[in-house]
């Protein structure tokens, strides 16, 4: 049952909300065919075997994850705004609660990020001890499991089980590539027929209904009774629901004539808001051009360090060839950091502002509230 309802809650998530595989029963019992869309649409949607083969590939060399994609925070802000409204969490959640989870979150980050410190340093003192000592020229050094074999060679066998099991991985996965057309075709048969299913079971119900509501009218003495209390419930409702549609205009024209005017009470305050809406756009705009000038190849995923010294010794085996041959898809860790910083800058620029249009935004409510005092923490 853990297991079942497991399985339901992560397709859920992914996106997966087809109600016939949610109603299945948690006994396991029943829902072969459901089991198989859902697996089928992982594999299209989510790209599944592509990812358990880079989760399980075997790392020889010491990589980093490298991001210069940008994120649309802005879309997700407005997402996470609109849930945030319509849930309503404001009555509900602890602000001491939320700024417990805040402290625990960036003391954790800081452990983190002070790890991470850590186990650059590491790296760097291996990659530069072992310099000059690889046989491929563009690399130069040894890794850490490279390092490891050396000083524990009785550790080869493991790994190589573990490249065997990849490569029988990756053959799979080719035979998978050659008959994937097959076996899309049979899940389109699948598909088809589970649409017929569901077209005569829609049919059978309809003429079960159609057949069923005379029998019930004919022989019940209360079915008239019923059918005149529904008929004047929904005149009731009728003339509320008019009721209602005159008054939501009034309160409309009542609203338009306060809204006109405040704006003709409150023209300098518009024109100042609109300044500052202009002063945010401008800054918004810059901080795009000076992203989106440079026109580079965005990375995204994991790549190798390889130690890169702006003047090599005189004792490296390899000598001045070993930079020269550098491949052109690399990139240099000061590109990425300068990119990223530019980054930071424009989201501090960002965050002052919303910071100062949340002031604004507590000085105005502050003002409406008589009889209270208000302290900054």
């Amino acid at each position: 049952d853990t297991q079942i309802r497991f399985v339901k809650s992560a397709l859920w998530y992914h996106g997966y909300d087809r109600p016939q595989l949610h109603q299945l029963p948690a006994d396991g019992s029943a829902g072969s065919r459901e089991l198989l869309l859902a697996f089928s649409w992982l594999l299209h949607r989510l790209g599944l075997l592509e990812q358990l083969l880079a989760r399980n590939r075997v790392k020889t060399g010491d990589e980093t994850s490298v991001c210069t994609c940008e994120d649309d925070l802005p879309n997700r802000q407005e997402d996470t705004t609109e849930a945030g409204s319509e849930g309503g969490l404001e009555g509900r959640v602890d602000v001491r609660y939320l700024q417990w989870l805040n402290g625990r979150l960036r003391f954790q980050w800081h452990s983190l990020h002070a790890q991470h410190q850590e186990q650059c340093k590491l790296l760097h003192k291996i990659h530069l001890f072992t310099s000059g000592s690889h046989m491929d020229q563009i690399l130069g050094h040894f890794s850490v499991t490279e390092t490891d074999l050396i000083r524990q060679p009785e550790n080869y066998k493991q790994l190589l089980q573990l490249l065997e099991s990849e490569t029988m991985q990756l053959e799979a996965f080719l035979e998978w590539k050659q008959l994937e057309p097959v076996y899309w075709q049979w899940m389109e048969t699948v598909l088809d027929n589970m649409a017929e299913e569901g077209n005569v079971c829609e049919s059978q119900d309809a003429r079960v209904e159609k057949r069923r509501l005379p029998e019930v009218t004919s022989c019940c003495p209360w079915a008239d009774k019923l059918t005149g209390q529904m008929d004047r419930l929904s005149r009731d409702l009728m003339a509320l629901q008019d009721q209602l549609h005159q008054l939501v205009t009034q309160r409309k024209a009542a609203w338009w004539e306060k809204v006109a005017a405040r704006e003709e009470l409150q023209k300098e305050g518009f024109s100042a808001a609109t300044r500052k809406i202009q002063e945010s756009v401008e800054v918004k705009l810059r901080g795009l051009a000076f992203i989106h000038a440079p026109k580079k190849n965005k990375m995204h995923g994991s790549c190798r360090l390889v130690l890169r010294n702006k003047h090599p010794a005189s004792k490296m085996g390899f000598g001045q060839s070993q930079v020269s041959k550098e491949p052109v898809s690399a990139v240099s860790a000061t590109e990425v950091i300068r990119e990223l910083q530019m980054r930071e800058a424009s989201l501090q620029r960002e965050l002052g502002q919303l910071r100062e249009e949340c002031r604004q935004r507590l000085d105005e409510i502050a003002e409406g509230l008589e009889g209270v005092i208000c302290v900054s923490p």
